[in-house]
């Protein structure tokens, strides 16, 4: 049986000089649409409450390797030379790592309808190949994809691991997360691989080379302006948190007849994931019994509770 759907016309060419006609064929290919957009925006507030967590989690993970630890003294996975400091978690160039990571993953999930969204995040991918900065720094992009993945693998389970959300939001929204992260690994590897070469202009890549033709900006900024929000303090995830807790333990309330079987505030250790435990009355807390069978408990437990969509 044949398709009745035409077959698309893609300009291969429109693939490496036009940025906007990239993102629109990865957009089409992988399904991208307002739907994903939806979940993003509404699912901000439950990304948000992982964020401290999740950044702690890749820096103790980049840390563990000396070849993406001496990006943090020497700018470069790719200098084998001596290192004078080994940096840990609490260094001041780690801290400062943390604070970007922190405005990044918040980005992941503001407004991917606009253009500038994806600019920024084709800009990440320039920047971590010694162009765009006026402190060069070169990642291989092994790394990188690596990193990607690792941040994936850590959303996705703390994500569908939440007791109470239901669970086509959770698909939705890690569908749209998995969407917007595959992307930026598809901007990551653009500016290390050497497909569509042959239609750089005579001079481009020398140019490109040097960062000659490179607008060097402050982290953060796209065309002159300030693209990610104030990151010194994570306030607003605390807030959020907060604001989710107190809405989870409300229900709860509710659900047990006033009993107050819900999650107080100021429950949860900073850096903790704020999903942990929120299905769990404090009389039924059990002792890690591995990944699965605690999520498996915790949505039959949310499952028992009943429907909670919020």
């Amino acid at each position: 049986m044949t398709s009745t759907r035409p077959m698309q016309h893609i300009e291969r060419e429109d693939l490496y000089t036009n940025l906007e006609q990239r993102i629109l064929y990865l957009h089409s290919f992988l399904d991208f649409s307002s739907r994903d957009i939806e979940a993003l925006i509404t699912g901000a507030k439950y990304v948000r409450q992982l964020i401290p967590a999740v950044v702690n989690i890749v820096y103790k993970k980049l840390l563990q390797y000396d070849i993406t630890a001496r990006a943090f003294t020497t700018r470069s996975t790719s200098f084998e030379g001596p290192v004078d400091e080994v940096p840990g978690e609490d260094s001041p160039q780690i801290l400062h790592r943390k604070m970007f990571l922190r405005a990044y993953l918040a980005k992941l999930c503001s407004d991917p309808s606009r253009m500038e969204f994806w600019e920024y995040l084709d800009k990440v991918g320039m920047m971590h190949v010694g162009l765009g900065r006026r402190h060069p720094l070169h990642i291989e992009y092994v790394h990188l994809g690596a990193c990607l993945g690792f941040i994936q693998d850590i959303m996705t389970e703390a994500i569908l691991s939440h007791p109470r959300m239901h669970l086509s939001r959770k698909t939705a929204l890690v569908k749209a997360l998995n969407k917007v992260i595959w992307i930026q690994n598809d901007l990551m590897a653009k500016w290390h691989v050497r497909d569509g070469v042959e239609f750089e202009a005579v001079g481009d890549s020398e140019a490109a080379a040097a960062g000659l033709d490179i607008e060097i900006e402050p982290e953060g900024y796209l065309h002159g302006r300030k693209i990610l929000d104030d990151v010194d303090e994570d306030e607003e995830e605390r807030k959020d948190a907060k604001q989710m807790q107190e809405g989870e333990g409300e229900r709860d309330t509710k659900r047990n007849g006033g009993s107050g079987g819900g999650v107080r505030k100021g429950s949860l250790p900073e850096g903790v994931c704020p999903f942990t435990g929120l299905a769990a009355s404090p009389s039924k807390v059990a002792a890690p019994a591995g990944r699965a069978r605690e999520r498996e408990r915790a949505e039959a437990e949310a499952a028992a509770a009943g429907p909670v969509t919020a």
